[in-house]
């Protein structure tokens, strides 16, 4: 029944804002990713595998580990589905979750401008910056983020990453070198072949935990502070509110700080 016949039955204009309401309400959850998981009875995650402590694959049993891989294990357990893990790379963490590849995004992805027109984001379930990590042996020579501003200087970036935008912006006079995956630009920055890498606190902090030879520099002057989210299709409102709700849960629970403990984490304090 069009409008016209809808007024004509007698409909009142609040009674029609309230049917539109409800059928927009019936359309959303009937396409909503939430409904289809637990219909299903599978979670699709998609994780780079490459980014530790976040999602990374165990050397010992070659299987994925991490703060992200955890995360997303609690959630399968608590919707009583089966976890699939769907493999991806920076570069196509957005056209993978528009591509209906996966349900999810989790391998510690943080929030940019770019990814928000065409993914969403929940509530945030950490705050991270970025430092510099150069090798140890060139630490002394930069003692401040002017120094790394240099032509003189080569900083290495992994493409797709929210530290390519940064690096550009903020060391606009030094060379670049643009890194692909599965290359990391860290393994660059052993190699010698450049100078500095852009690391969040997070990642440099492993970092030159697993490599002696690699420092993070500057951490008490980190830049670019940065939610820390889980990334979600961007026309999903109700598995956005879903997801919202159990990150506030998790973090209410203490989860999301026993997480960080067992994975020492270091997160922005301010």
């Amino acid at each position: 029944m069009d409008r016209r016949s809808l007024i004509a039955a007698g409909l009142t204009a609040p009674a029609l804002v309230q049917l539109a309401m409800g059928e927009a309400h019936a359309q959303a959850t009937s396409r909503s990713r939430l409904q289809t998981i637990q219909q299903n009875g599978v979670l699709r995650a998609g994780t780079t595998g490459d980014f530790n402590p976040m999602s990374f694959r165990d050397p010992a049993t070659r299987e994925l580990a991490g703060h992200q891989i955890d995360c997303m294990k609690k959630l399968a357990d608590e919707l009583a589905v089966k976890l699939e893990w769907v493999p991806t790379t920076w570069p196509t963490l957005i056209n993978g979750l528009t591509a209906n590849q996966y349900d999810i995004v989790a391998t510690g992805t943080s929030v940019s401008v770019a990814r928000m027109k065409a993914a969403a984001f929940t509530n945030p379930w950490g705050i991270n910056a970025f430092a510099p990590l150069v090798r140890r042996d060139e630490a002394a020579r930069f003692t401040s983020w002017d120094a790394l501003n240099q032509p003189s200087v080569t900083v290495a970036f992994n493409l797709g990453t929210t530290m390519e935008q940064f690096a550009r912006g903020a060391l606009p006079n030094a060379a670049i070198r643009r890194v692909e995956s599965p290359v990391r630009d860290f393994q660059e920055l052993l190699a010698g072949r450049v100078n500095v890498t852009i690391t969040s606190l997070v990642e440099g902090s492993h970092l030159q935990r697993e490599y002696p030879q690699l420092q993070m520099i500057l951490a008490d002057q980190a830049r670019n502070t940065i939610p820390l989210c889980f990334m979600v299709p961007v026309d999903d409102p109700i598995f956005l509110n879903f997801m919202n709700n159990w990150v506030m849960l998790h973090q209410t629970s203490g989860f999301f700080a026993d997480l960080a403990k067992r994975w020492n984490l270091t997160l922005y304090r301010g």
